[in-house]
């Protein structure tokens, strides 16, 4: 996907979860709602480094993708690791931000949590590209 497209998919990410969280979300939240996700507790109260660990599954769920991280398993409290497979290459932070939303709005798609209309949207997309 280009930053066009990129963009574009992550408004209709934001715009699906806008209705559950009585308005706007942003991109930290979405972080620690996947986050929150991926560890399976539930809703816990977290302290703040925990929520920073929440954050953390979020951020290596999204990048094991793209190689950057593996999965380990669980430790002895049912909290994921994963090990580093390769260094981020130095980005620039629009890179950062990119390569994040990028993942965010795949996540969604792989997990079949947008609507039916957003997933519509993607074929057109995954179509054109073949093309």
């Amino acid at each position: 996907m280009n930053k066009e497209e990129v963009d574009q998919q992550f408004e209709k990410v934001l715009d699906s979860l806008a209705p559950q969280f009585g308005g706007e979300i942003d991109e930290q939240a979405i972080l620690f709602l996947i986050g929150v996700q991926e560890l399976g507790k539930g809703n816990l109260k977290f302290t703040k480094t925990q929520k920073l660990d929440v954050m953390h599954i979020a951020i290596c769920t999204l990048l094991t993708p793209y190689g950057y991280y593996e999965y380990e398993g669980l430790d002895k409290d049912g909290w994921p690791h994963w090990k580093i497979n390769e260094k981020l290459p130095p980005l620039k932070p629009n890179q950062q931000h990119l390569l994040i939303k990028q993942a965010i709005v795949e996540y969604f798609i792989a997990n079949e949590l947008m609507g039916e209309n957003d997933e519509e949207d993607n074929e057109d997309i995954e179509s054109d590209e073949e093309e």
